[in-house]
């Protein structure tokens, strides 16, 4: 399948869970696929590279090694992202990688994750924090945020104050998660009493 015909393919795309496996299996049938796919993706003002983005998730919770060999490319194009729907598979996928890396030392992402990838990823990952972002994408990017600070030390002093600056104003979503990652920092979040609990 060429680059135009996948983009042809990408319009009967919905935002289903069946639709978005079918397509996803699609792609792990065939890993010529993903280069493609990427390249849709980063079609940043494009409607169809959200449905790109859904797509490389579903098949990236399937088997991450499809994205690594395309980790510069994929890393180094993360902060041009403008679509919200494009915005938070990419940062699950991300937290995925950070998490194998971290927690699992899975030899595969230590193969391919260099230290530009996480300086880069370190950089959209606090954008997306401080931006207005949706909840999801700010649950991800702290998550990596955090996996991250357990080798840049000064992350979890960043991470730390943006989770506690933004608590108070947040969605219960948002609130959930920072709590969490709150206390693997060793930080005891006070009760609110605000109207937005």
């Amino acid at each position: 399948m060429t680059k135009d015909q996948l983009y042809n393919e990408l319009n009967y795309v919905n935002a289903t869970r069946e639709c978005r496996a079918k397509y996803a299996n699609i792609v792990l049938a065939d890993s010529e696929l993903v280069n493609p796919l990427i390249e849709i993706l980063f079609m940043v003002n494009d409607k169809i590279s959200t449905r790109a983005a859904w797509i490389l998730e579903f098949a990236c919770k399937e088997n991450i090694n499809l994205i690594l060999p395309h980790l510069n490319y994929f890393v180094a194009n993360l902060s041009k992202l403008q679509l919200d729907s494009a915005i938070r598979p990419c940062a699950k996928i991300i937290e995925i990688i950070i998490e194998l890396n971290y927690k699992k030392h899975d030899p595969r992402i230590l193969k391919y994750l260099n230290t530009e990838h996480k300086e880069q990823i370190i950089a959209v990952s606090f954008d997306w924090m401080i931006n207005d972002e949706k909840v999801a994408v700010k649950a991800y990017s702290m998550a990596t945020l955090y996996y991250l600070g357990t080798e840049f030390d000064w992350i979890h002093e960043e991470l730390k104050l943006i989770l506690q600056r933004d608590y108070s104003h947040q969605s219960s979503g948002f609130k959930a998660r920072a709590k969490y990652v709150l206390k693997m920092l060793g930080v005891i979040v006070p009760k609110c009493h605000s109207k937005n609990n």
